[in-house]
């Protein structure tokens, strides 16, 4: 298909792991109703995020993939007609859990699942602490509704990420992600932060020649230290803004994208065509010295 429906869910989260899978469940089923076809939920939507502390407990709300919330996402997706991507805390096996991304398909039927690669480790953002890094590699799926690639947050730092997905033939670029600010920061620090994470994933829309689709939590939790920053967006193959999210209210957005204007924009301006791969050896290297 070259015209596809996406929905992004921002959403704000609670301390119950089952609420949060109730209303994301709910969101999805509002997507879809609204016409959505492929939709994509935050990071690590099933609960608070935890990562600003290294807490044991915290392990306690990872589960298998597929499992309890694939099952429940999977049934409502069956019942709407619609593709959901669903990031999850997962629980591989004694000792190992990963950040993990399961896409489902428009049948319900389970396609497969994307571990994050690139973990941070940053004051408030413990994730080294819980996540084991991905293993899988990047990954691609053929959905009902078109060929997608996701990554996760962090990923999204991070050129070669973006291409490699896109070289395997991703149509859209998701990102589920989950990003704020510290309550403390000015307001010239919060604009400079959310320009640079909007810019680098519009970079990477523009570099492959595909839409990048951003979906981000909302609203204030570690007792009011950390405001997540919502900001959802949809960038073109050419950097525009088709759509953008508040930064403070829950949205359930849909957006009509044209993956036909992929071979425009690749034509007109061949950065693929023009590759060196001949000259690239080198970024193997951790630096260069």
């Amino acid at each position: 298909m070259a015209k596809v429906t996406v929905g992004l869910v921002q959403m704000s989260c609670t301390a119950d792991k089952v609420e949060n899978l109730k209303k994301a469940e709910q969101k999805v089923r509002e997507a879809a109703r609204k016409g959505a076809q492929i939709v994509c939920l935050q990071e690590l939507f099933t609960s608070l995020y935890f990562c600003d502390v290294e807490d044991y407990d915290n392990f306690k709300l990872a589960e298998p993939i597929p499992g309890p919330s694939t099952d429940a996402l999977g049934k409502a997706a069956a019942e709407e007609g619609v593709v959901v991507i669903a990031s999850l805390f997962e629980a591989r096996a004694k000792g190992i859990y990963h950040n993990t991304t399961a896409v489902i398909d428009a049948d319900g039927t389970y396609l497969g699942k994307y571990r994050k690669m690139h973990i941070p480790d940053d004051p408030a953002y413990y994730e080294k602490f819980y996540f084991t890094p991905g293993d899988l590699g990047y990954k691609v799926w053929k959905t009902r509704f078109g060929t997608l690639g996701v990554l996760i947050c962090w990923d999204q730092w991070y050129p070669e990420a973006a291409r490699i997905t896109a070289l395997m033939g991703a149509e859209i670029l998701f990102y589920p992600t989950a990003i704020g600010w510290a309550t403390s920061q000015d307001e010239a620090t919060n604009n400079e932060q959310y320009s640079a994470w909007q810019t680098i994933q519009r970079s990477h829309a523009v570099a492959n020649g595909v839409h990048v689709v951003s979906v981000n939590r909302v609203g204030f939790e570690q007792d009011g230290a950390m405001k997540f920053w919502g900001g959802s967006f949809v960038s073109n193959p050419f950097g525009s803004i088709l759509y953008q999210a508040s930064h403070d209210k829950e949205e359930t957005a849909i957006v009509t994208i044209d993956t036909a204007e992929t071979d425009r924009y690749r034509t007109h301006w061949p950065f693929l065509r023009d590759r060196r791969i001949d000259s690239y050896a080198p970024i193997e290297k951790r630096y260069i010295d």
